[in-house]
């Protein structure tokens, strides 16, 4: 697995674990808060993680080190704010909330822009995908639907009435099946574009020390 790939899969595993409560009562009570500063920093969070904690540790009794807690962040952040970083954070469709000093934001918000559009270029490839997929289940579908009424349009147990109805309903699917085949068809010229766009894209950043 590329260097890369880690990256983005560290990412998306970070943004996962960010809906978790943040402190249980043992780690307030015995909370090192420049590390758990330093920690909250080198994951990009913003400065109101603080009040998350502060709130989970005031079920304890425990009141954080503001001022261990902010140096410990700003350290961190300075791990965080690395170019790589931005760029597995774009690259994995996350956000990027303007925590990083001044002096490194620049080169982390080219690199998060670059990865954000490797992302987009993917996202538009595995869409046509799934659109394709969707019609093709579909025309299936339709398919099946049309040979069942033609077997019923032959059926002698099948009245005058119901016929007439059959007919009406085999030009609509008739129709509709015309309609998904070129469907299809465009939406596979769209995904050969796409796939096209990606792999200059990929070409383009294939030497960057992202």
């Amino acid at each position: 697995m590329n260097s890369k790939l880690v990256g983005i899969i560290s990412i998306v595993s970070l943004l996962g674990l960010s809906g978790c409560a943040t402190m249980s009562a043992d780690e307030c009570a015995m909370g090192d808060w420049h590390m758990i500063g330093y920690e909250d920093g080198s994951m990009g969070y913003t400065a109101d993680r603080l009040g998350k904690h502060r709130r989970a540790c005031a079920k304890h009794g425990v009141t954080p080190d503001l001022v261990a807690y902010q140096e410990g962040r700003r350290d961190g952040l300075r791990h965080f704010c690395q170019p790589s970083r931005g760029f597995n954070l774009g690259a994995s469709g996350g956000q990027y909330n303007g925590v990083c000093p001044g002096d490194m934001e620049p080169d982390f918000v080219d690199a998060f822009n670059t990865g954000q559009k490797l992302y987009n270029l993917q996202s538009q490839v595995n869409n046509a995908n799934y659109q394709i997929y969707a019609r093709e289940v579909e025309l299936e579908s339709t398919e099946n639907r049309i040979r069942q009424i033609e077997a019923d349009l032959i059926n002698n147990e099948t009245t005058a009435e119901d016929r007439a109805l059959l007919l009406n309903d085999l030009k609509e699917l008739s129709e509709r099946t015309g309609g998904i085949k070129a469907e299809i068809v465009d939406l596979i010229e769209k995904r050969v574009i796409y796939e096209q766009q990606l792999a200059q894209f990929e070409a383009m950043i294939a030497d960057t020390n992202y």
